[in-house]
Protein backbone atom coordinates (compact mmCIF):
# COMPACT_ATOMS: atom_id res chain seq x y z
CA UNK A 1 0.00 0.00 0.00
CA UNK A 2 1.08 3.56 -0.74
CA UNK A 3 0.35 6.99 0.76
CA UNK A 4 1.56 10.27 -0.16
CA UNK A 5 2.06 12.77 2.81
CA UNK A 6 1.66 16.25 2.38
CA UNK A 7 2.29 19.54 4.21
CA UNK A 8 1.03 23.30 3.71
CA UNK A 9 4.99 24.98 3.69
CA UNK A 10 5.86 28.91 2.56
CA UNK A 11 3.49 30.03 4.92
CA UNK A 12 6.32 31.42 7.54
CA UNK A 13 6.47 28.48 9.89
CA UNK A 14 9.81 27.10 11.08
CA UNK A 15 9.60 23.69 10.66
CA UNK A 16 9.74 23.95 6.74
CA UNK A 17 13.14 22.46 5.80
CA UNK A 18 12.85 19.70 8.94
CA UNK A 19 9.25 18.83 7.46
CA UNK A 20 10.57 18.60 3.82
CA UNK A 21 12.85 15.53 4.73
CA UNK A 22 9.25 13.74 6.04
CA UNK A 23 6.95 14.27 3.48
CA UNK A 24 6.45 13.37 -0.33
CA UNK A 25 4.74 16.33 -1.37
CA UNK A 26 4.63 20.32 -0.73
CA UNK A 27 1.85 22.86 -1.07
CA UNK A 28 3.96 25.85 -1.84
CA UNK A 29 2.01 29.21 -0.44
CA UNK A 30 1.72 31.96 -3.76
CA UNK A 31 1.74 34.85 -1.89
CA UNK A 32 -2.26 35.74 -1.85
CA UNK A 33 -2.88 34.18 2.04
CA UNK A 34 0.87 33.85 3.08
CA UNK A 35 4.25 33.90 1.73
CA UNK A 36 5.76 35.72 -1.43
CA UNK A 37 7.95 35.82 -4.02
CA UNK A 38 11.37 34.73 -2.15
CA UNK A 39 9.77 32.53 -0.21
CA UNK A 40 8.52 31.03 -2.64
CA UNK A 41 11.35 30.33 -4.22
CA UNK A 42 13.58 29.21 -1.42
CA UNK A 43 10.73 26.92 -0.23
CA UNK A 44 11.06 25.16 -3.70
CA UNK A 45 14.90 24.48 -4.27
CA UNK A 46 14.38 23.03 -0.86
CA UNK A 47 11.49 20.91 -1.95
CA UNK A 48 13.41 19.78 -4.76
CA UNK A 49 16.79 19.24 -3.40
CA UNK A 50 15.49 16.89 -0.65
CA UNK A 51 12.93 14.67 -3.59
CA UNK A 52 9.47 16.25 -2.66
CA UNK A 53 6.83 16.97 -5.42
CA UNK A 54 6.17 20.59 -5.82
CA UNK A 55 2.49 21.88 -5.47
CA UNK A 56 0.99 25.49 -5.33
CA UNK A 57 -1.25 26.28 -2.46
CA UNK A 58 -3.49 28.93 -3.86
CA UNK A 59 -5.39 30.68 -1.39
CA UNK A 60 -8.28 34.10 -1.16
CA UNK A 61 -6.40 37.36 -1.25
CA UNK A 62 -6.64 37.73 2.87
CA UNK A 63 -3.29 37.92 4.72
CA UNK A 64 -4.92 39.82 7.65
CA UNK A 65 -6.40 35.96 8.49
CA UNK A 66 -4.30 33.68 6.54
CA UNK A 67 -6.90 33.02 4.34
CA UNK A 68 -9.92 31.78 6.41
CA UNK A 69 -11.82 34.20 5.53
CA UNK A 70 -15.52 33.31 3.98
CA UNK A 71 -15.27 35.24 0.52
CA UNK A 72 -18.19 35.13 -1.83
CA UNK A 73 -16.32 36.39 -5.13
CA UNK A 74 -17.08 36.27 -8.99
CA UNK A 75 -16.09 33.49 -10.49
CA UNK A 76 -13.66 34.87 -13.25
CA UNK A 77 -12.07 36.69 -10.49
CA UNK A 78 -11.53 32.92 -8.69
CA UNK A 79 -10.73 32.24 -11.83
CA UNK A 80 -7.88 34.65 -12.35
CA UNK A 81 -6.92 34.22 -8.86
CA UNK A 82 -6.03 30.92 -8.92
CA UNK A 83 -4.06 31.30 -12.31
CA UNK A 84 -2.23 34.13 -11.12
CA UNK A 85 -0.85 32.41 -8.07
CA UNK A 86 -0.15 28.49 -9.90
CA UNK A 87 1.07 30.10 -12.78
CA UNK A 88 3.77 31.94 -10.58
CA UNK A 89 5.15 29.20 -8.88
CA UNK A 90 4.95 26.88 -11.79
CA UNK A 91 7.64 29.65 -13.25
CA UNK A 92 9.84 29.55 -9.94
CA UNK A 93 9.83 25.96 -10.10
CA UNK A 94 10.90 25.49 -14.11
CA UNK A 95 13.36 28.39 -13.31
CA UNK A 96 15.13 25.65 -10.34
CA UNK A 97 15.42 23.19 -12.66
CA UNK A 98 11.62 21.31 -11.73
CA UNK A 99 8.32 20.35 -12.55
CA UNK A 100 5.48 21.90 -10.35
CA UNK A 101 3.04 18.72 -10.37
CA UNK A 102 -0.29 19.51 -8.12
CA UNK A 103 -2.16 22.23 -6.83
CA UNK A 104 -4.03 22.13 -3.86
CA UNK A 105 -6.14 25.12 -2.54
CA UNK A 106 -5.71 26.41 1.31
CA UNK A 107 -7.82 27.28 4.12
CA UNK A 108 -11.45 28.62 3.17
CA UNK A 109 -11.21 28.83 -0.71
CA UNK A 110 -10.28 24.84 -0.44
CA UNK A 111 -13.45 24.86 2.03
CA UNK A 112 -16.06 26.47 0.27
CA UNK A 113 -14.79 24.78 -3.00
CA UNK A 114 -15.21 21.46 -1.05
CA UNK A 115 -19.24 22.47 -1.23
CA UNK A 116 -19.43 25.19 -3.93
CA UNK A 117 -19.75 23.59 -7.24
CA UNK A 118 -19.60 27.19 -9.27
CA UNK A 119 -16.37 27.92 -7.17
CA UNK A 120 -14.80 24.16 -7.61
CA UNK A 121 -15.28 24.98 -11.36
CA UNK A 122 -13.69 28.24 -11.43
CA UNK A 123 -10.49 26.50 -9.63
CA UNK A 124 -10.49 23.10 -11.73
CA UNK A 125 -10.84 25.43 -15.08
CA UNK A 126 -7.55 27.34 -13.74
CA UNK A 127 -6.07 24.41 -13.11
CA UNK A 128 -6.29 22.83 -16.61
CA UNK A 129 -5.98 25.98 -18.50
CA UNK A 130 -2.68 26.40 -16.86
CA UNK A 131 -1.36 22.15 -17.17
CA UNK A 132 -3.90 19.81 -17.75
CA UNK A 133 -0.98 17.78 -16.36
CA UNK A 134 -0.58 18.99 -13.59
CA UNK A 135 -2.57 16.88 -10.18
CA UNK A 136 -5.91 18.47 -8.62
CA UNK A 137 -5.62 18.14 -4.79
CA UNK A 138 -9.12 18.39 -2.90
CA UNK A 139 -11.16 16.89 0.15
CA UNK A 140 -11.82 13.33 -0.35
CA UNK A 141 -15.75 13.23 -2.02
CA UNK A 142 -15.98 16.81 -1.95
CA UNK A 143 -17.22 19.39 -4.98
CA UNK A 144 -13.05 19.71 -6.24
CA UNK A 145 -12.86 16.40 -6.72
CA UNK A 146 -15.96 16.12 -9.00
CA UNK A 147 -14.45 19.50 -10.72
CA UNK A 148 -11.40 17.92 -11.30
CA UNK A 149 -12.56 15.32 -12.90
CA UNK A 150 -14.65 16.93 -15.29
CA UNK A 151 -12.17 18.54 -16.88
CA UNK A 152 -10.40 15.20 -17.35
CA UNK A 153 -7.78 16.29 -14.39
CA UNK A 154 -5.93 13.30 -12.46
CA UNK A 155 -7.26 14.17 -8.72
CA UNK A 156 -6.03 13.13 -5.57
CA UNK A 157 -8.25 13.21 -2.59
CA UNK A 158 -7.36 14.12 0.68
CA UNK A 159 -7.77 13.55 4.12
CA UNK A 160 -6.62 15.12 7.38
CA UNK A 161 -4.79 13.72 10.22
CA UNK A 162 -5.43 16.33 12.61
CA UNK A 163 -8.18 17.36 12.24
CA UNK A 164 -12.07 16.97 13.31
CA UNK A 165 -14.36 15.25 10.41
CA UNK A 166 -18.31 15.73 10.82
CA UNK A 167 -21.16 12.59 9.39
CA UNK A 168 -20.97 13.71 5.79
CA UNK A 169 -17.33 13.58 5.66
CA UNK A 170 -16.70 17.33 5.53
CA UNK A 171 -14.41 18.65 8.21
CA UNK A 172 -15.42 20.36 11.47
CA UNK A 173 -15.29 24.25 11.06
CA UNK A 174 -12.14 25.63 12.53
CA UNK A 175 -14.82 27.97 14.31
CA UNK A 176 -16.56 24.81 16.23
CA UNK A 177 -15.36 22.61 19.32
CA UNK A 178 -13.37 19.51 17.75
CA UNK A 179 -12.07 21.21 14.82
CA UNK A 180 -8.42 20.26 15.44
CA UNK A 181 -7.44 17.09 17.55
CA UNK A 182 -4.82 17.77 19.71
CA UNK A 183 -4.32 14.40 21.04
CA UNK A 184 -1.59 12.41 18.70
CA UNK A 185 -2.72 9.10 19.40
CA UNK A 186 -6.34 9.80 18.33
CA UNK A 187 -4.87 11.41 15.21
CA UNK A 188 -2.56 8.41 14.25
CA UNK A 189 -5.48 6.08 14.67
CA UNK A 190 -7.89 8.18 12.70
CA UNK A 191 -4.86 8.63 9.97
CA UNK A 192 -4.52 4.85 9.87
CA UNK A 193 -8.23 4.24 9.98
CA UNK A 194 -9.21 6.09 6.94
CA UNK A 195 -5.70 5.27 5.24
CA UNK A 196 -6.66 1.38 5.46
CA UNK A 197 -10.03 0.88 6.22
CA UNK A 198 -11.57 4.14 4.15
CA UNK A 199 -13.38 5.42 7.30
CA UNK A 200 -13.27 8.24 9.79
CA UNK A 201 -15.39 8.71 12.69
CA UNK A 202 -17.19 11.85 12.76
CA UNK A 203 -17.51 14.06 15.71
CA UNK A 204 -21.14 12.75 16.63
CA UNK A 205 -19.87 8.99 16.55
CA UNK A 206 -20.90 8.11 12.85
CA UNK A 207 -18.73 5.90 10.40
CA UNK A 208 -18.08 7.93 7.65
CA UNK A 209 -16.39 6.69 4.20
CA UNK A 210 -13.29 8.65 3.10
CA UNK A 211 -10.82 7.61 0.02
CA UNK A 212 -7.28 8.89 1.38
CA UNK A 213 -5.07 9.06 -1.39
CA UNK A 214 -2.77 11.91 0.32
CA UNK A 215 -2.88 12.83 3.88
CA UNK A 216 -2.16 16.28 4.99
CA UNK A 217 0.37 17.63 8.22
CA UNK A 218 -0.05 20.80 9.49
CA UNK A 219 3.52 22.45 9.59
CA UNK A 220 2.05 25.26 11.88
CA UNK A 221 1.30 23.00 14.77
CA UNK A 222 3.68 23.21 18.06
CA UNK A 223 4.19 19.51 17.89
CA UNK A 224 4.25 19.25 14.16
CA UNK A 225 7.69 17.75 13.37
CA UNK A 226 7.35 15.05 16.11
CA UNK A 227 3.76 14.40 15.07
CA UNK A 228 5.23 13.97 11.28
CA UNK A 229 8.30 11.66 12.79
CA UNK A 230 5.38 9.15 14.61
CA UNK A 231 3.53 8.96 11.40
CA UNK A 232 6.18 8.32 9.50
CA UNK A 233 6.97 5.87 11.93
CA UNK A 234 3.65 4.08 12.08
CA UNK A 235 3.38 3.98 7.68
CA UNK A 236 6.32 1.97 8.39
CA UNK A 237 5.22 -0.49 10.89
CA UNK A 238 2.20 -0.71 9.02
CA UNK A 239 3.84 -1.33 5.69
CA UNK A 240 2.32 1.76 4.27
CA UNK A 241 5.16 3.19 1.37
CA UNK A 242 4.97 6.97 1.38
CA UNK A 243 5.15 8.39 -2.31
CA UNK A 244 4.36 11.31 -3.90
Amino acid sequence: MKIDLNADLGEGCANDAALLQLVSSANIACGFHAGDAQTMLLSVREALKNGVAVGAHPGFLDRENFGRSAMTLPTETVYAQTLYQIGALAAITRAEGGVMRHVKPHGMLYNQAAKDPQLADAIARAVHACDPSLVLVGLAGSELIRAGEHYGLVTRQEVFADRGYQADGSLVPRSQPGALIENEEQALAQTLEMVQSGRVKSQTGEWASVTAQTVCIHGDGEHALAFARRLRTAFEAEKIQISA
